[in-house]
């Protein structure tokens, strides 16, 4: 049977608070979303592997608060004062390769003496940063932290259904249980797993069946194929 040719066309993901997956794994993070403007300081580290919903939080806060949203390789690029106009700033990718640590330290004292609020998502605790001004250092260390665990089986689970109907794919409850079984335990993995299901259905023009899943799972799984872990 002839494959059909698969077109990369964009999908949407539904980044809305009401669309974010609440478990143990990450409700303290989500309630320090939530609770903002009344956060214990002036910024908050927000702090989690891979594809563990650091993104889609700052998107939420960012609709919240009316917040800019840069990459922190891009901190040097604007003065604070710029950065921090709205009085809200998400900074995404902390510390990143090629953090100007001037510009970092200038914009959380901007935000501490205005009243302004900054969110930074990073991989690492930022008492982990390699950071060489001394005042930088004591800044991270003074702002809150909340923290995104690995997913629990009902994230990993419920993220599973929402990418499916994300790209408007009819999946069964045993599919879905057959991949929790077998896939590895990353946000980014169910993405990249979720991708090359619809990718494979769409080109067979067949429905995403367990066997369709064994196959892309046995591909998948190949050393380099599937995001590393964290």
């Amino acid at each position: 049977m002839s494959r059909q040719l698969v077109l990369d066309l964009p999908f949407r993901a539904a980044l809305g608070r009401d669309d974010f997956l609440v478990t143990p794994s990450n409700a303290a993070a989500v309630e320090m979303i939530d609770r903002y403007p009344d956060w214990p300081h002036y910024g908050v580290v927000l702090v989690g592997e891979g594809g563990s919903g650091k993104s889609h939080l700052l998107e939420v806060w960012r609709q919240a608060s009316g917040a800019r949203l840069v990459a922190a390789a891009a901190l040097g690029d604007e003065p604070p004062d710029r950065l921090l106009a709205a009085g809200a700033l998400a900074i995404d990718n902390a510390p990143g390769d090629r953090l100007d640590e001037r510009a970092l330290f200038h914009l959380l004292n901007l935000a501490r003496q205005t009243g302004g609020h900054v969110l930074i998502a990073s991989e690492a605790d930022p008492a982990q940063w390699k950071v060489a001004l001394p005042d930088l250092a004591s800044r991270l260390k003074a702002l809150a932290v909340a923290r995104l665990d690995p997913p629990d089986d009902a994230l990993l689970r419920g993220v599973l259904v929402k990418l499916f109907a994300d790209r408007q794919l009819a999946v069964e409850e045993p599919v879905i249980s057959y991949l929790m079984l077998r896939m590895p335990r990353s946000l980014d993995a169910a993405r990249a797993l979720v991708a090359g299901l619809d990718a494979l259905a769409l080109a067979e023009k067949a429905a995403v069946t367990r066997g369709l899943a064994a196959r892309v799972l046995q591909q998948m799984t190949e050393p380099g194929l599937f995001p590393e872990d964290g």
